[in-house]
């Protein structure tokens, strides 16, 4: 059995249905969307209990090693400077991380994905508008994006628009955006408006590439489209919904319960990875000197270069990404590189490149870094000169 959540992205460690998931919580939206009957639903009491044991969940022991981290440098004047630099990152954000995980979790339970699947096949400019839009949707860190993204495919999606959905995933969909805000206050908007003109870009230059055959695309036969859920009406199954739905005390508990179960799906797969990332930051500003942030990582061609590689060989998920952006940021007042770093890490990630490879093929592993990376240095360069 495949060892990837099919519902997250996540490493699944509970064999159900064919798959391993990562939760419980993964396993019902899997029934739900496969329309599993209740006699052949997973059933936790009758299995052999699988999965990770609470204490070894990374959330917890993130969150444990933190607090010690945090309760010997309030006492302790060597660890003081970390401390003090988590907790300034804590009083920036907390906000925007408590608004994201709650929208995440209103997307989890109200958004179908068959309303992603509807539109992402055709071969046409308007399938990349779709593919980002949908992409602004996802609440899944770039990891649970990748499995998402594959999964389009092998549904039928077009090789473009799952390229297009990947780049802007990640950081133009709704939780990461208040958390970019919480961190880089209105200039987030450069982040969010650059990845979606790169993720346009760089799916329309796909498109020419399938239609050349330059790519791989498992959509296109003779020619021709082969759309998915050809028969499903969005306009219809919502007024189905809401016609179905009755607003009484009962529903309106459910639908809370719905949501709050969804945010704190989110909050395992992502939060362990957010608090990594602040601890590298906190760790940067507190010990590492500002004139070598200026020296290697400042607002030069040559400062880019080198946050592109430390971008690609760095695999943090993307709530992990924003506060060592941040911290560059911070640090070296170079906007730009605080961005190649956010977009380098996903058009340059290994993981991702690599199952781009397995799942789609090599010619479109290949492209994606000769494509996005020209247009990340070069946004990158003009954010240098003009903020």
């Amino acid at each position: 059995m495949n060892e990837i959540d099919p519902i997250c992205g996540m490493k699944g460690t509970i064999p159900a249905h064919g798959h391993y998931f990562c939760s419980e919580h993964c396993i019902r939206k899997y029934e739900e969307e496969k329309k599993i009957n209740d006699d052949k639903k997973y059933c936790p009491s009758c299995e052999v209990k699988y999965g990770t044991p609470w204490y070894k969940e990374k959330l917890l022991i993130v969150t444990v090693i933190t607090a010690i981290l945090l309760f010997i440098g309030y006492f302790n004047s060597l660890i003081k400077p970390f401390f003090d630099a988590f907790i300034d990152y804590f009083a920036l954000i907390w906000w925007a991380i408590l608004l994201g995980f709650f929208i995440g979790g209103i997307i989890d339970y109200f958004i179908p994905r068959k309303y992603i699947k509807k539109y992402l096949s055709r071969h046409q400019k308007r399938t990349i508008i779709y593919s980002i839009l949908f992409g602004f949707l996802m609440s899944a860190c770039s990891h649970g994006i990748l499995a998402i993204a594959i999964e389009l495919y092998k549904k039928g999606a077009s090789t473009s628009s799952v390229i297009a959905f990947l780049l802007a995933s990640p950081w133009a969909n709704l939780p990461i955006t208040f958390l970019l805000f919480g961190f880089f206050g209105l200039n987030a908007f450069y982040i969010i408006l650059s990845a979606l003109f790169i993720a346009i870009i760089t799916g329309l230059i796909y498109q020419f590439l399938e239609r050349k055959g330059l790519v791989e695309c498992n959509s296109c036969i003779n020619g021709e489209d082969t759309p998915v859920l050809v028969d499903f009406s969005i306009i219809k199954d919502v007024k189905k919904r809401l016609n179905n739905y009755d607003f009484n005390l009962e529903n309106n508990i459910n639908s809370i319960i719905g949501i709050f179960k969804g945010s704190w799906s989110l909050t395992k797969m992502v939060l362990w990875w957010l608090i990594i990332g602040i601890l590298m930051a906190s760790f940067s500003r507190a010990y590492i000197p500002q004139h070598l942030f200026m020296e290697y990582m400042g607002p030069s061609l040559i400062g880019l270069i080198i946050t592109l590689f430390f971008a690609t060989i760095i695999e943090v998920c993307s709530e992990g990404s924003s506060p060592l952006a941040f911290e560059i940021f911070n640090q070296t007042g170079a906007f730009g590189n605080s961005f190649t770093f956010l977009m380098a890490g996903v058009a340059t990630d290994y993981t991702e490149i690599g199952l781009i490879w397995h799942n789609i093929g090599k010619k479109a592993a290949l492209w994606l870094p000769i494509i996005t990376v020209p247009q990340i240095l070069l946004l990158g360069f003009i954010f240098n000169i003009f903020t």
